[in-house]
């Protein structure tokens, strides 16, 4: 039985967003420790890391932007576009580098060598636009990953699932005029929760209109009300797409203990999400499933969070 994949790299530390700031190192130091701890580490199949090829990330991302990063980087800025996205001089370097590993993991599980995989990288993702930087994210992971596989592997049905707290914004707007990715976001209202995106009219538009899914949630929304939105909402589409591949974004930021968001999720939530998403790739891709970490800030919950979401995996 193929294993489970797992990116470990500490370079993905050296990307230093300073004093007082949510996204920090220190969220990866977490989560090597409790893998160690927990024999998880031990059990999975290392993904190596490399470099992304630019003309991947140019796909999604246009190459003035990335010049941008590239050199706000080399010339010591603080930050990109936003105070919130905080770059240091290896941020750029160490953005390639995450990308690098889930395209790396994309490639282990297509070629079975793993069956899934789990890319706990940094800086996340979902936020990052075409053209600039948004909530903590330079590139956009997961976005990569997906026209990865669209244009390397050929597939036409890649389902991207983002239960972060925090609306995808850059990955909805990556896809919304493509029906070969449906994306299906489940996240804090818009109202309450930045970045102020996702509510449920915004379905995509032109060929991809009705392959982009916002569910909101109000605040102290929990397990009961998740449950429910994926019995009744979720996976009914998700079975009438019937994808080849299932891309997560995983953030465990809904968690009731984050101090970033107003959802009350508990640690067990996310093994039983894992678990629907997993029958999901049994039934329809031949197990192959992909995680990517994206937001989580109480770095005890994270901890958790995490070792029940790769268990699970592993399990698998």
């Amino acid at each position: 039985m193929a294993a489970t994949g797992l990116v470990q790299d500490r370079r993905f530390q050296e990307h230093l967003t300073g004093p007082g700031h949510a996204e920090r190192p220190e969220r990866l130091a977490r989560i090597e420790t409790v893998l160690s701890q927990t024999g998880l580490a031990d059990a999975c199949t290392p993904i190596g890391v490399s470099p992304v090829e630019m003309s991947l990330v140019e796909r999604i991302h246009t190459r003035e932007y990335l010049d941008r990063v590239r050199q706000a980087c080399e010339d010591g800025q603080p930050f990109i576009d936003s105070d919130d996205s905080a770059i240091c001089s290896k941020s750029f370097e160490v953005a390639l580098l995450a990308t690098g590993s889930v395209i790396n993991a994309v490639e282990a599980v297509m070629s079975g060598v793993v069956g899934n995989a789990f890319c706990p990288v940094r800086p996340p993702g979902h936020h990052a636009e075409s053209d600039r930087s948004m909530g903590f994210c330079l590139i956009n992971n997961i976005a990569v990953a997906a026209q990865y596989l669209i244009d390397r592997h050929k597939m036409s049905r890649v389902l991207i699932l983002d239960w972060d707290v925090h609306h995808g914004n850059g990955t909805q707007h990556s896809f919304e005029a493509d029906p070969q990715v449906l994306f299906i976001s489940l996240h804090g209202h818009p109202m309450n929760v930045y970045p102020g995106t996702g509510y449920e009219t915004e379905v995509g538009i032109g060929e991809g209109e009705g392959y982009t899914l916002n569910i909101p949630m109000m605040p102290g929304a929990g397990d009961e009300e998740y449950r429910r939105v994926f019995s009744d909402v979720i996976l009914p589409r998700i079975y009438q797409f019937q994808p080849e591949f299932v891309l997560i974004s995983a953030g465990f930021d809904a968690h009731r203990r984050d101090p970033l968001a107003p959802l009350s999720l508990e640690t067990a939530s996310y093994g039983w999400m894992t678990d629907d998403l997993l029958a999901v790739a049994d039934r329809y891709c031949e197990g192959r499933l992909l995680s990517i970490l994206e937001g989580g800030y109480d770095l005890d919950a994270l901890g958790e969070c995490v070792v029940l979401h790769l268990r699970r995996l592993v399990e698998r």
